[in-house]
């Protein structure tokens, strides 16, 4: 894909595998706009150019609680993209005069729905599942279910020929469909050049900043950042009690540090989730006794299941100075009115990669971004 200067040029000089149609689901109805409005740009001019690539599509339901999928155009022969967001807990629906808010069950049921009304008619049919179904039961430990690895099983069965997620949880979950295409893909470039922007004079060498990975499972995606900006990397170890289980976990007892000193430094936490927060405000404050300058944390899908009161306060105690997060998943509308959250738009991305698949191209540069990040790096240091 060398020769590609441009998503623009994607639909100069390439073919299209098929007419490209995208059905967003009412839980992902915002990133479908947004990547929607990007395709149709880079597609004006060309013989490809459509006023909308969308095709209205819902998944009404009885007031039992049924459901049926629900196709308003003809989807024959086209390269289909159906983007869900099993994470929207925001969408409700009325069951038996209660409402009754959408749990990720729901939402991958209503995906199947759509799937169902396709009827096999389509050319070929892609699933973007940003934050993926079950992603955090991927593994077996006692006598569990694997809920991912059915689910993508399941997938595979209906038709489907690729799914496309965004940092997995563990992408090892892929060997469950090893003859079906399976896209992880990391938004780092876009977290780098949020962070730059959103903290100016963030200052990424060894001298002043840090990279801390929260445990052992998110060190490849912090090693990343760290050799990319040539700063230092730390890490820490999470001592569970394994005697018991809380919230279908193990709780933590400690996490222990394992790296240079940090003092005097600011510092860059990323992970894949921030679910209630507690372990990364947990490493926040190890970090402050260790006299850390700035703390500033990442994760691909800030849920805050727990709510933004023990973030306001920690912020508020000078612990900690910022909270980035993509739109590939539902946001709290109250983080809206939080100055220390970061918003890092992944659609301009997510609708590359879909324009690249459509027209059947190498998508390796697309997933490997290490050339962009340290041209970003240098503009930033000016160099």
């Amino acid at each position: 894909m060398t020769d590609i200067k441009s998503a623009e040029e994607l639909f100069i000089k390439e073919k299209q595998v098929a007419p490209l149609r995208i059905i967003a689901l009412n839980s992902a109805k915002e990133l479908g706009d947004r990547i929607n409005g990007y395709l149709t740009e880079w597609a004006k001019g060309t013989h490809y150019e459509e006023e909308t690539f969308l095709v209205p599509a819902e998944c009404p339901r009885f007031s039992s609680g049924d459901a049926k999928g629900l196709i308003k155009e003809s989807i024959r022969g086209d390269d289909l993209y159906i983007i869900v967001d099993v994470g929207n807990y925001s969408c409700t629906y009325d069951l038996f005069g209660i409402e009754n808010h959408m749990s990720p069950d729901d939402h991958y049921m209503d995906l199947k729905r759509i799937i169902q009304a396709v009827s096999g008619k389509a050319h070929r049919i892609n699933v973007v599942m940003p934050i993926l179904y079950g992603g955090r039961q991927h593994r077996r430990n006692y006598r569990e279910s694997l809920d991912c690895a059915a689910a993508l099983q399941e997938l595979s069965a209906m038709g489907v020929s690729n799914i496309i997620t965004f940092d997995a949880h563990d992408p090892r979950v892929h060997n469950a469909i090893p003859l079906m295409g399976f896209d992880n893909i990391m938004p780092s470039y876009q977290v780098l050049k949020t962070l730059f922007k959103a903290v100016p004079d963030i200052r990424a060498d060894w001298d002043h900043l840090a990279v801390i990975s929260p445990d052992e499972g998110a060190m490849s995606r912090n090693k990343l950042y760290a050799s990319i900006m040539g700063v230092d990397l730390g890490m820490f170890h999470k001592q569970r009690d394994f005697s018991r289980l809380v919230n279908g976990r193990n709780p933590i007892i400690a996490h222990e540090y394992l790296g240079n000193d940090v003092a005097g430094k600011d510092v860059f936490i990323a992970d894949d989730i921030i679910s209630s927060g507690d372990s990364m405000l947990d490493i926040a404050y190890e970090l402050k006794k260790r006299n850390a300058n700035r703390i500033f944390t990442y994760a691909t899908y800030a849920l805050f299941v727990n709510g933004l009161e023990v973030f306001d306060k920690a912020v508020a105690d000078g612990v900690l100075h910022g909270v980035f997060g993509t739109n590939l998943t539902y946001r709290r509308p109250e983080l809206a009115d939080r100055a220390w959250f970061h918003e890092v738009d992944v659609s301009k991305y997510a609708a590359y990669f879909i324009a690249a698949l459509n027209c059947d191209v190498s998508v390796s540069t697309i997933v490997d971004p290490h050339a962009k990040m340290k041209q970003l790096l240098a503009e930033h240091r000016g160099e």
